[in-house]
């Protein structure tokens, strides 16, 4: 599917941030495979430069970089947000109110919704006024509100329904000066990554992360400026706020 993208003008840059993680780096050897994008840039922790989601001096930097290459004449069509957190060594989902820990809090809503919002901040103004550039991140199904039927994991629902709302705010700011310009909340399914293989369910369409990557490069190449600010799936369906 990602040998289609054919919906942006050649010669442009194409950016993965979280791009040395599981869905990062299939999306980067998907968006290399598709050969719709002058260059690919990977951004993670351990690249050159360096770009840590929850330190706004790295993002600024980052975006410095980017900003070179855009004055190179690669205009930035394409940002994927692909990182995220959702438990490690020091933090885990809560499966009760009485579990909740208000650093742990603070840090799912550092990385997984304060961290795009800088994102927003120093790249946005890097993508051209004409011409389709998309902005997307990584939410999650479990963010929605209305279809929150089971409870737990207070603080990871809680960011990501955070940034589904900074989503749709940035996308109504970004429309009235670009208004070829999308910007997407994308539920990605549930992929054999890191983040997820704890918590796969029996019965659960578990993807790998190329599969994954292709579905959400054709989500992205198939949206347009009516879908500007919607939380999406990896189907292009639209899932309740």
């Amino acid at each position: 599917m990602t040998q289609f993208l054919k919906s942006f003008a050649p010669g442009g840059l194409a950016v993965v941030v979280g791009g040395t993680g599981g869905i990062g780096s299939a999306l980067v050897s998907a968006l290399e495979t598709a050969s719709a994008f002058k260059s690919i840039v990977s951004l993670s922790r351990t690249t050159q430069p360096a770009l840590d989601i929850v330190d706004e001096g790295s993002v600024a930097c980052a975006a410095d970089h980017v900003a070179a290459l855009v004055g190179e004449g690669m205009p930035l069509r394409l940002l994927v947000d692909a990182t995220g957190i959702l438990s490690d060594g020091a933090m885990q989902p809560e499966k009760a109110l009485r579990q909740i820990d208000p650093e742990a809090m603070a840090r799912s809503f550092a990385v997984n919704a304060i961290g795009p919002a800088l994102l927003l901040k120093h790249f946005l103004p890097l993508m051209p006024r004409e011409g389709k550039s998309v902005f997307a991140t990584l939410s999650a199904k479990v963010g929605s509100i209305g279809d929150n039927r089971l409870g737990g994991w207070v603080s990871y629902r809680a960011s990501k329904a955070a940034l589904n709302q900074i989503v749709r705010t940035a996308s109504i700011e970004v429309a009235r000066r670009r208004p070829e310009h999308v910007v997407l909340a994308l539920h990605p399914g549930t992929v054999e990554t890191r983040l997820s293989r704890p918590f796969a369910r029996t019965g659960l369409e578990v993807q790998s992360p190329e599969v994954a990557a292709d579905r959400l490069l054709s989500v992205i190449d198939a949206a347009g400026p009516q879908d500007t600010g919607a939380f999406l799936n990896y189907r292009g369906e639209r899932l309740p706020w």
